[in-house]
C-alpha cells in the first residue's frame, strides 16, 4: 500500500512538472535554432572549413616573399595551368593574378581562389585571399584602404565581373561564417591578415556582383 501511495505521488509530480519540462526543452531548441541562424558554420561543407583553416595557417606564417616580378603588367591572361584570371581594385591600385588553390607556393606571388568556395562570377560566395605583405602596394598590403562602394573587378579568360564592396569587417582567424552564402547572390569575399605584420585577425572585404 505504501509503495502504491509513493507511486501516486511520483505520478502527480510528473504531471505537474511535465509542462515545465516541455517548456525548458522548447527553450533549449529555440536557442539552438537561433545560434544556427546566427552562425551558419554548421551548414558549411566540412571541406570548406578545412580549406579555410589551412589558409589561415598560411597567412599566419608571415609576409609573402618580396621577390620582384609578381605584378601583372597587362590584363591578358596567360594560358597557364591554375591561372584563373586577374583581380583589380583601382581604388588602391591593386592588380594581381588569381591562382586556383591556397598553397604556400601560390601565395608567394599571387592572390588565390579558395577551391571549395563558389566559382568566380557564379552564384554563391567566392573567396580570394592574399598575404598582406610588408611592402606598400604589394599583394593585399593596402586592402585596409578599401571603402564601401569601391569596385572589385575580376578578369577571366572570357568574362569581366564587376563587384561592389558592401561589407568590411575584422574577424577572428577561426570565423568561417564569412564564407557562408544563401546561394541566391553572387558574392566575393577578400581575405588577408590584420593588423599589418601581426596577423592576429582577418580583414574581410565582401562585395556583391553588379555586372
Amino acid at each position: 500500500m505504501r509503495k502504491l501511495w509513493w507511486l501516486f505521488i511520483v505520478l502527480g509530480v510528473m504531471v505537474i512538472a511535465a509542462p515545465r519540462v516541455i517548456e525548458w526543452y522548447a527553450d533549449r531548441e529555440q536557442e539552438r535554432l537561433l545560434q544556427a541562424a546566427e552562425h551558419r558554420e554548421a551548414r558549411l561543407d566540412p571541406s570548406l572549413i578545412s580549406s579555410y583553416e589551412q589558409l589561415s595557417g598560411f597567412l599566419e606564417e608571415g609576409s609573402a616573399s618580396e621577390d620582384d616580378g609578381t605584378e601583372v603588367s597587362a590584363l591578358s591572361v596567360p594560358d597557364e595551368e591554375g591561372l584563373l584570371g586577374i583581380i583589380e581594385i583601382t581604388s588602391i591600385d591593386v592588380k594581381l593574378p588569381i591562382l586556383e588553390g591556397a598553397t604556400m607556393e601560390n601565395m608567394r606571388a599571387s592572390s588565390v581562389h579558395l577551391s571549395d568556395t563558389a566559382s568566380l562570377g557564379s552564384l554563391g560566395n567566392a573567396a580570394i585571399a592574399a598575404h598582406r605583405a610588408r611592402t606598400t602596394g604589394r599583394l593585399f598590403n593596402r586592402l585596409d584602404e578599401v571603402q564601401l562602394g569601391d569596385q572589385v573587378i575580376i578578369h577571366t579568360r572570357d568574362k569581366v565581373y564587376t563587384y561592389e564592396v558592401n561589407n568590411i569587417l575584422v574577424v577572428e582567424p577561426t570565423d568561417v561564417s564569412v564564407l557562408s552564402s544563401d546561394g541566391n547572390e553572387s558574392l566575393l569575399t577578400l581575405i588577408t591578415c590584420t593588423p599589418l605584420n601581426v596577423s592576429t585577425h582577418r580583414l574581410i572585404i565582401q562585395a556583391k556582383l553588379m555586372s
